[in-house]
C-alpha cells in the first residue's frame, strides 16, 4: 500500500517507471528502495517480511522548473525527491537518498550495474591538441608572411 513509481522510461517498446518501496527501520528514518523498472500498470511482486538488498545509494534530485508535475494521488513522481515522496506516502521524514537494487533481469527489472561517472578525456585530448595544432599553424603563417615581406 506504500509503493510509488518514479520517472517514465520506455524499454523494449513498453512504457514504465521505477518501483519504490519504503524500508522501515527501527529507530531510524525510513529509506526508499528502488526495486527496478516495471511496465506501466504493473507493480510486480512486492517483497514482504525481512528482505536482503544488494545495491547502491542514489542521492535525491532537486526539482527543476522544467520537471513534470507529480501525480501524488496515483503515487507517480517525476522528480526523485525522497522527502517529498515519503511525505506523500504518509511516512515520517525520510533519508535524502534511496537504495537502488542490483540484480538479474526480472519483474521489477533492477539495475544491472553501478553507474559510472562520464569519461570525457578523449574529448579533452582532441580539444587541447587541436588548439595546440591551430596555434602552430597560425604561428607558421605569421612567420612565413613576416619572412616574405620586404624589410
Amino acid at each position: 500500500s506504500r509503493a510509488a513509481l518514479v520517472g517514465l522510461e520506455p524499454r523494449q517498446g513498453r512504457l514504465g517507471a521505477r518501483l519504490l518501496l519504503p524500508l522501515i527501520r527501527d529507530g531510524a528514518p525510513p529509506v526508499l528502495v528502488d526495486l527496478g523498472w516495471v511496465p506501466q500498470g504493473a507493480r510486480g511482486p512486492i517483497p514482504e517480511g525481512r528482505v536482503a538488498i544488494l545495491g547502491f545509494v542514489h542521492p535525491g534530485e532537486a526539482r527543476s522548473w522544467l520537471a513534470a508535475t507529480d501525480d501524488v494521488a496515483n503515487r507517480h513522481f517525476y522528480t526523485f525527491d525522497p522527502p517529498a515522496i515519503a511525505a506523500a506516502l504518509g511516512l515520517p521524514e525520510a533519508e535524502p537518498f534511496a537504495l537502488v537494487r542490483l540484480g538479474p533481469p526480472g519483474t521489477p527489472d533492477p539495475a544491472r550495474g553501478i553507474p559510472r561517472p562520464p569519461n570525457n578525456h578523449l574529448g579533452y585530448v582532441i580539444t587541447w591538441w587541436g588548439l595546440a595544432a591551430s596555434l602552430l599553424l597560425v604561428l607558421g603563417a605569421f612567420l612565413i608572411r613576416r619572412l616574405r615581406s620586404p624589410p
